[in-house]
């Protein structure tokens, strides 16, 4: 039985569709069960849970050989704090293996082979718990760009956070075949993969390409990372993971995430997707006709 955690997600439910076509049981772990979208046909165990419950991670892990651990900051918690409460669940409850979404520390770290300063202590947490582990730091993922649809609809800017500072942007359907072939084999146990798209964009970069599968003019405007900050506080998010945030960007606009690996092409066999190919697959999201080829 493996469990994935996200499993509403982008990622979380890719994953989902692929183990079902590789035959392997599943369980899926969310919060809002409602939510979740099934493959046809599939037979998944869902289950109710909760970083913040640790009776209700039992329940998760419960029976679990492996997991896909999937976990991201809110104002109730940060990204250590939630790895922290599954691993230790995971532990109690005879879990074999832990591949967990990590995410590409950037240049400076190249030298130590860290992940982003957010998953450092999840990762690290990870590797001295005993259990079978794997790492994937994926770049800057293709579909964050959803983000700018509302914006891109209505004719308006898209917010720019990093300036011209260029990612290895990767198309999160790598990803997951990625954590597919950890979950299923043992040939990465014990490994961190940096995970990253084939070519080095910004969001100019990306605006552009979006612009040229609609057909029309998109445009950016410059958020400063202290506007970035003050937007994230007034959501409801602590003041740490705001400056998290922030120094994320700043890295990105500096320069530090400008990094490309070959790693998916090594893992799954072929290319990395083209951030141009996600544009195309997701056009219709930013507005494009149906019928546009």
């Amino acid at each position: 039985m493996i469990l994935i955690t996200g499993a509403t997600g982008t990622v979380g439910r890719e994953v989902l569709r692929l183990l079902v076509g590789r035959g392997a049981r599943i369980r899926a772990m969310t919060r809002e069960p409602a939510r979740l979208r099934l493959p046809d046909g599939a037979l998944i165990d869902v289950v109710q849970a909760d970083f913040e419950r640790a009776d209700s991670l039992h329940s998760a892990v419960a029976g679990v050989d492996s997991v896909f651990l999937l976990t991201v900051p809110s104002p109730a918690g940060s990204v250590a704090e939630y790895d922290l409460a599954m691993i230790q669940a995971a532990r109690a409850y005879g879990v074999r293996k832990v591949v967990k979404l990590s995410a590409i520390g950037g240049k400076a770290d190249d030298a130590d082979n860290l992940p982003s300063p957010r998953h450092r202590a999840g990762e690290q947490a990870l590797v001295a718990s005993g259990l079978t582990w794997s790492a994937l730091r994926p770049s800057s993922f293709a579909s964050n760009t959803l983000s700018w649809a509302d914006a891109i609809r209505a004719g308006n800017p898209v917010p720019n956070m990093t300036g011209t500072g260029a990612q290895g942007v990767v198309d999160p359907r790598d990803v997951a075949a990625v954590a597919v072939e950890a979950l299923l084999t043992d040939a990465h146990d014990g490994a961190a993969h940096t995970l990253t798209g084939p070519e080095l964009l910004s969001v100019p970069d990306q605006v552009a390409q979006l612009a040229a599968e609609l057909g029309r003019t998109v445009t950016t405007v410059d958020v400063p990372p202290h506007a970035v900050r003050q937007q994230l506080v007034r959501a409801g998010f602590d003041p740490s993971i705001a400056d998290s945030a922030v120094d994320g960007y700043q890295l990105v606009r500096d320069g530090g995430n400008a990094v490309i690996t070959d790693d998916v092409d090594r893992i799954l066999g072929h290319p990395a997707r083209a951030f141009r190919a996600w544009a195309h697959d997701h056009r219709t999201a930013f507005g494009a006709d149906a019928g546009h080829p």
